[in-house]
């Protein structure tokens, strides 16, 4: 039994590695400027006559999108990496990959995208099997997000009436400002 837990630690171990270095490749191919972006010719075509994969990779390649994203993978890498961080890194991940599937589905050519789509959700499960490894410390998370979180005073029900009408104000108390300068004509 115990060599088992412990094959499956390094399992685990494994998994981790993967995909940090796979978000850690292509986070730094991000960054330069090596993934995304499209060809010369592809500048000066139609953009009726190019596929969607082609439209969306010279969206993607825009900044400060493409910086934040490959931030992003970096950061949860790295995450993924540290022990301590790995749940972090493990939640950090299913956002991002979950964004990148949808993407591939939607905008790769059917040929590409069964393969990417196939690769992506067998990194999904992966982190969803990191995830379960440290289902006690989950337990805890999930306990501290989930129980005994209340407000700090109980509030009549009434006010809950009133909510929508304070949160306009509030929309309008952040607009102001920018309203004011730009009447005035300062920006």
């Amino acid at each position: 039994m115990r060599d088992k837990e412990k094959l499956w630690d390094y399992f685990i171990l494994i998994a981790r590695v993967l995909l940090a270095w796979t978000f850690l490749r292509y986070g730094y191919g991000k960054l330069m400027d090596n993934q995304f972006g499209v060809t010369e010719s592809e500048l000066n075509t139609a953009l009726k006559e190019l596929s969607p994969f082609r439209v969306s990779w010279y969206l993607f390649d825009m900044q400060p999108f493409k910086f934040i994203i490959g931030i992003s993978q970096i950061l949860c890498g790295i995450l993924l990496l540290i022990h301590r961080t790995a749940i972090l890194g493990a939640f950090m991940f299913i956002p991002i990959a979950f964004t990148i599937l949808i993407m591939d589905i939607t905008f790769m050519p059917s040929s590409m995208s069964i393969t990417f789509a196939w690769r992506l959700s067998f990194y999904l499960i992966l982190d969803f099997l990191i995830l379960r490894h440290y289902k006690e410390k989950m337990k805890i998370i999930w306990d501290t997000v989930w129980n005994n979180v209340n407000t700090k005073y109980k509030f009549p029900i009434w006010t809950y009436f009133l909510l929508p009408i304070f949160a306009i104000l509030l929309e309008i108390l952040i607009a102001l400002p920018k309203g004011l300068l730009t009447y005035f004509h300062i920006i």
